[in-house]
């Protein structure tokens, strides 16, 4: 019982320090983008004189962060949408309908959340190279899609299998069938699934670098994570450090709002996922 509570208290200051590690670098990443290029350097860890909101203008249009912003809403969007699509009747089928190659096909899946993306690739680069979508947005969505599928159809699979069976039993004997039964009323109780694994999505393709760096080399197709570390590289020479923090900010907000408004239901879709079949 000792060695519980001992632990029980080391994981409390563990998860206070992160916690509080996370929000002074958040609010200094914020401070630091009201500041004038010289407060940031003779003032690094004080507060700004007079907010300068200028920086997020300049970053917005001087910069092009506009529309890389408007490349990341597209590519993200699209693919999350895409995936829910395809991974909700995939997993519906998995978890629900039994049939010979069931165990393989879950199996499959979990092998596939298990590869890493960078030995993905090569091989990847060159098969949209022959299908000629290399410095395409269409193709980066594919990529993120096929690459999002196995984790999504695994955590949706758990979800579906949390549904009480006599659901779909009243449904059949109602007379729906097993379409009418999965869009009637599997998908509807299965929307925290469906919200845990969109966030969980945006969160990792709205701050993906490797795949956009390398498929996309048009600087009108480039998303916020290339256009920032583009800029983070020619502040080398131009200093603009404060424009910089103020294109973080930007970044970091929509993560923020999501988690905000969505935190109880990605911690109510995690919590009833966890089922064992």
């Amino acid at each position: 019982m000792r060695n519980l509570n001992l632990f029980r208290l080391l994981s409390r200051l563990f998860l206070i320090t992160w916690c509080s590690i996370t929000v002074f670098t958040l609010i200094w990443i914020f401070i630091s983008s009201l500041k004038t290029n010289n407060e940031f350097f003779s003032r690094m860890w004080g507060l700004f004189k007079v907010p300068q909101i200028e920086n997020y203008t300049k970053i917005w249009n001087t910069y092009n962060l506009s529309g890389s912003f408007l490349n990341s809403i597209i590519v993200v969007g699209v693919s999350i949408i895409v995936i829910g699509i395809i991974a909700a009747p995939a997993s519906y089928v998995l978890a629900r309908i039994s049939f010979i190659a069931r165990n393989t096909l879950n199996k499959y899946f979990i092998l596939g959340m298990g590869v890493p993306y960078q030995l993905l690739l090569v091989p990847l680069y060159f098969q949209l190279f022959a299908l000629k979508l290399i410095n395409s947005i269409f193709g980066l969505i594919l990529v993120y899609t096929v690459l999002s599928l196995p984790f999504t159809i695994f955590v949706m699979t758990g979800f579906f299998r949390s549904l009480p069976k006599e659901l779909e039993e009243s449904a059949y004997i109602d007379g729906c069938s097993p379409m009418r039964a999965f869009f009637d009323i599997m998908l509807p109780l299965g929307q925290a699934g469906i919200i845990t694994t969109a966030i969980c999505n945006f969160v990792s393709l709205w701050n993906e670098f490797l795949f956009a760096l390398v498929l996309l080399n048009s600087d009108k197709k480039f998303t916020l994570s290339i256009r920032l570390y583009g800029l983070q590289a020619s502040m080398n020479h131009l200093g603009d450090w404060a424009s910089l923090f103020a294109g973080f900010v930007i970044v970091i907000i929509p993560t923020l709002v999501i988690y905000l408004f969505l935190s109880r239901r990605l911690i109510e879709g995690i919590t009833l996922g966890s089922v064992k079949e």
